[in-house]
């Protein structure tokens, strides 16, 4: 019996190469670490300081050892949220994206068998993240991107946006919505709020703002993916449409209840809670939740493969969200046994 190649679609990486060319280029916002140990350091980008940031984001070789640890055989390779830089002049943001594009491109490259990648995008200038999207995917070989929940405030159902929505279902992008610079921060500041409600609220603020901007009626095949677990959006579908039903400010870009775009949406299964996971594919398909770590990050789920493999599931819906629907979506890569057989 074939084991399923799994592939983990939410993974961070920011080499040390890549942090030299963006320092090159950019002096003051360039990341930077401090304070480095075995455990990882500090890391600088402007005036945004992530405190712990783990060796395993710069550390290539920690990071294959912490892959065959947690038997993930692929990662799909995007950078840290703190390098979007939406907030910056956008020929600077582009430039810099296309950086880090290239150098996860360069991963790829050295490890084919173990890595995908998907690109960053200067989201605050439409016109140029739809060119480094392009150029990601038909010359550096990405397969779509990672974008955050907003672009400095304006939601993603931006009409601005809508020729990049376009050209991803044109590309057949897949693409990795994660929360940044979150909602309601001022009420959030204690407990680690800020991330344990935080980003799962700006998460859903995407989805919904996604769904009831109707771009996923107009881009039925676009693939959206977000992450830890969609954050409320899944489990306030019933809400969403009840919704729908009683008030008339839901229905002025939808045709249809918002349940059927939301059933067109991707989710990784970084949830901590089996209960959730499991309502998460009975609810909306196994195909419809792919396998995600979140590494190298402390509130992520570095044990994902087993999470999954002990879900209470068929045996088919836990090899879908092991790596079978993410093939599908992103196109696996060969193991090294096909690649030398296909060779030989």
């Amino acid at each position: 019996m074939t084991t399923v190649r799994t592939i983990d679609v939410h993974a961070h990486i920011l080499t040390e190469e890549t942090m030299r060319r963006m320092r090159a280029e950019a002096p003051d916002i360039g990341p930077t670490l401090s304070e480095v140990d075995q455990e990882g350091g500090v890391l600088t980008v402007g005036s945004i300081v992530q405190r712990p940031f783990p060796r395993g984001a710069w550390d290539l070789e920690l990071r294959l050892r912490d892959m065959d640890a947690a038997e993930v055989d692929v990662q799909v390779l995007s950078v840290c949220p703190q390098t979007f830089l939406y907030d910056r002049d956008p020929a600077l943001t582009a430039t810099l994206s296309a950086i880090q594009n290239e150098e996860i491109a360069k991963v790829v490259s050295q490890h084919p068998d173990r890595f995908l990648g998907i690109a960053t995008l200067p989201m605050q200038d439409p016109e140029r993240a739809v060119a480094e999207l392009r150029r990601s995917m038909t010359e550096l070989g990405l397969r779509g991107a990672q974008i955050g929940s907003h672009v400095e405030g304006r939601n993603l159902d931006d009409p601005a946006l809508e020729p990049l929505w376009a050209a991803a279902a044109e590309l057949g992008a897949f693409i990795l919505v994660h929360p940044q610079k979150t909602a309601a921060n001022d009420r959030l500041k204690s407990y680690y709020l800020k991330n344990l409600i935080g980003n799962p609220l700006d998460t859903t603020i995407a989805a919904a703002s996604l769904v009831f901007g109707g771009v996923l009626e107009r881009y039925p095949d676009l693939k959206f993916c977000f992450a830890h677990g969609g954050g409320f959006m899944p489990y306030q579908t019933g809400r969403m449409n009840h919704g729908y039903d009683v008030r008339p400010e839901g229905k002025v870009n939808l045709k249809e209840a918002p349940e059927a775009s939301i059933r067109r949406l991707y989710f990784d299964c970084i949830l901590h809670f089996e209960p959730a996971l499991r309502y998460l594919v009975e609810t909306f398909g196994a195909d419809h939740v792919l396998l995600g770590s979140d590494y190298p990050f402390d509130m992520g789920l570095l044990d994902c493969v087993k999470q999954v493999r002990a879900l209470k599931a068929s045996i088919e819906d836990r090899n879908l969200i092991l790596g079978t629907a993410a093939a599908g979506l992103l196109g696996d890569v060969q193991s090294p046994a096909k690649r030398a057989a296909q060779a030989g």
